[in-house]
């Protein structure tokens, strides 16, 4: 049976420009995507913008131009970055499109219908920023400031429609103690637990002083606010025969600030509807910038400009693995220039250098045809276990969602191979006769690991390792990632010509 991969990142509200935030969730969800098409999984990956709520309604305001303007405006620019980055999603879902509107209307429906919403009237704190409500408690503990941006928080009152969150929470609760729903990073699903156990309020879903959003289908007065709204997205993208394919999602990967809604509102809705939960749920971490909060007033804000400078100057593929490399996935990121400086050098001095070197070197001593390998040294024996060993490791990277890893890995194959380069000492062994032999082992094995590299790539380096492998005149064919993977270079097969893969910056 044919394996099937459903991803989604979370839907951005366009408000403003992409910044560095959105440009990471997204890239990390485009590399778990190619993976898995490597692999021969049917997959479907899926993005898009959240359109509605007060953020965007503020923003239209104070720049005098109405919320649809605003968001047609700023969602085209998501779109172009995302083609601009070669980002392979397969559909961007809006939450102005009509498909999206008459979904959540069919789900509000069949709450409506199961008496999982009723109306109530809500007093109380609420966090703009996040479009959530804070308790009393929890809004004095924080000086009745936002947990997550520091600004004030609002002072509510109005009458609301509210889903019986309460009526879920003890299944919400087993289905991620179980693991049922994979919460990931495990000290995020210990946080979202810990905070289920201490009790949660029904959840307010409309707004009667808001006319931007999607009617209640029942009282047309109150508009369905945020989060039914928002998290719907994830089956309103997907028809009927897409359904079928492809829901459950296997994985939602989110920033660590939506996790609690995600984890906790998203499976409650889930089971209302009677569907299936999603298989995991990962909540990266945030990103500043040499150390501090990332501020356009400090100077340290990545943007849109700031990321095209430097993918103009490393190249996209540079800035995919930097991103990628800078922390292990879910903690924590700190954007330093001297950090990319460093990982493009990387690149460039290990992996670009380890193949360039072997395409000089086969092409010098063996006119450009990969020699056979008859290896009997521990250093012989040692680089082919690498080998073996880095496949097997970058595959277990991407089932654990550990991206750092499924980058690095095979990068330290080519640092190994060139380790194995250098104190086998080929042009030395070119010079005696009696060592032609051994040569041609040192050669061939030194092939083998770096065009394995380079395949293993092809998620994290698309472009690159691309180029990479035409040098060595390896064509992947569609479905034949890993038998190309499984298989070694024949002796007799012809290299190209090598040119740089990372040309030094000026």
């Amino acid at each position: 049976m044919e394996t099937r991969f459903y991803i989604t990142t979370p839907i951005y509200y366009p408000n403003g420009e992409p910044h560095v935030g959105h440009i990471y969730t997204t890239l990390c969800a485009d590399v778990l995507a190619r993976y898995h098409r490597l692999r021969g999984d049917m997959t479907h990956f899926l993005t898009g913008t959240d359109e509605h709520g007060i953020k965007m309604v503020k923003t239209a305001a104070e720049q005098q131009v109405d919320p649809r303007t605003l968001a047609d405006r700023n969602v085209a620019i998501f779109e172009s970055l995302w083609r601009e980055l070669h980002i392979s999603n397969d559909d961007f879902i809006r939450t102005t499109s009509d498909r999206h509107k008459l979904g959540v209307a069919k789900i509000v429906d069949r709450m409506l219908a199961s008496g999982d919403i009723y109306l109530g009237g809500y007093e109380g704190w609420y966090d703009e920023g996040q479009e959530e409500f804070v308790t009393e408690t929890a809004a004095k503990d924080q000086a009745y400031k936002s947990a997550v941006s520091g600004r004030a928080l609002v002072r509510y009152s109005e009458p609301t429609y509210f889903f019986r969150l309460t009526k879920y929470v003890p299944a919400v609760l087993e289905a991620i103690e179980s693991d049922r729903l994979r919460v990931r990073p495990e000290a995020r699903k210990n946080e979202v637990v810990s905070k289920l156990k201490q009790g949660v309020d029904d959840l307010s879903i409309s707004r009667s002083s808001l006319s931007w959003g999607i009617p209640m289908p029942n009282d047309p007065k109150h508009v369905i606010y945020v989060w039914i709204d928002a998290l719907s997205n994830y089956v309103t993208a997907l028809d009927d025969d897409r359904k079928k394919l492809f829901w459950p999602a296997d994985v939602h990967l989110i920033g660590k600030e939506i996790l609690w809604f995600h984890a906790v509102y998203w499976p409650a809705m889930l089971m209302s509807l009677g569907m299936d939960l999603p298989k995991e749920i990962f909540a990266h971490g945030w990103w500043t910038s040499h150390g501090k909060k990332m501020s356009k007033s400090m100077g340290n804000f990545v943007g849109l400009e700031q990321v095209r400078e430097k993918v103009a100057t490393y190249s996209l593929d540079g800035l995919r693995y930097y991103l990628l490399r800078a922390a292990p996935f879910g903690n924590d990121l700190d954007w330093t220039d001297a950090d990319l400086v460093k990982t493009f050098n990387e690149l460039a001095n290990v992996l670009g250098n380890c193949l360039n070197r072997t395409i000089k070197m086969i092409g010098k001593y063996c006119n450009g045809v990969l020699p056979p390998a008859a290896p009997s040294e521990a250093g012989d024996l040692q680089l082919i276990a690498r080998i073996n060993e880095t496949q097997v490791a970058v595959d277990a990277a991407y089932s654990a969602i550990a991206l750092q890893q499924a980058a690095m890995l095979p990068v330290e194959l080519a640092r190994a191979t060139n380790v194995y380069i250098d104190s086998t000492e080929p042009f030395k062994l070119a010079k005696d006769p009696e060592k032609l032999s051994r040569l041609h082992t040192v050669l061939n094995l030194s092939a083998q690991a770096i065009s394995r590299a380079l395949l293993l790539l092809l998620p994290v380096l698309p472009e690159k390792a691309s180029q990479g492998l035409a040098q060595m005149n390896i064509v992947v064919k569609p479905g034949e990632w890993q038998k190309t993977l499984g298989e070694l270079l024949p002796a007799g097969h012809t290299l190209g010509e090598g040119q740089p893969l990372f040309p030094k910056v000026l």
